[in-house]
């Protein structure tokens, strides 16, 4: 989709992004997708990020690069089947025990809460592959600005919609 100049670019915007957040804030940096998609680089900058900075008390950030999130869930699902099968289980007893939690374990941002806020910008109104499983009860803010142009104020208004919002969790 993207040529390979601007890719390359974005991917070392990336890399010194994973490199600062890493090194100056007490954040936890966790990669999420598939690691054999990027160059080995890049997958080198992001793992030593995550192991730099593995015991933060911070928040939790993650870098959805090389991500899916249909791919995402196929890997939670083939993961479960793995450990399943390591265990000596059956795909039966598995098929009658597998509940939408132990998806959600095993899914790259297995651990941690789903998202209350889904901000998507550059105008468009649709998913794009991101967050499938997780954003099944977030609540979603649409904004024009393109992500590199996202201001402050931007940031503000998403927030004080969704303060604004009553939330049902699905209900």
């Amino acid at each position: 989709k993207r040529d390979a100049a601007e890719l390359n670019d974005l991917l070392q915007i990336i890399a010194e992004l994973a490199e600062e957040i890493s090194r100056v804030r007490d954040w936890r940096v966790k990669h999420v997708g598939r690691a054999e998609l990027l160059p080995p680089e890049l997958t080198r900058v992001l793992r030593a990020a995550e192991d730099r900075t593995a015991g933060n008390p911070g928040l939790h950030v993650n870098l959805a690069v090389g991500y899916g999130g249909r791919s995402e869930i196929v890997d939670a699902v083939r993961s479960i089947i793995a450990a399943h099968d390591r265990d000596g289980g059956s795909l039966e007893e598995l098929a009658a025990s597998l509940t939408p939690e132990q998806i959600g374990e095993h899914l790259y941002t297995g651990g941690q809460a789903d998202p209350d806020l889904v901000i998507r910008t550059s105008g468009e109104q649709r998913l794009s592959d991101f967050l499938l499983w997780q954003s099944a009860h977030s609540e979603f803010y649409f904004m024009e600005a393109l992500g590199p142009d996202l201001r402050e104020v931007d940031f503000l208004r998403a927030l004080r919609n969704y303060a604004s919002r009553e939330r049902r969790f699905g209900g």
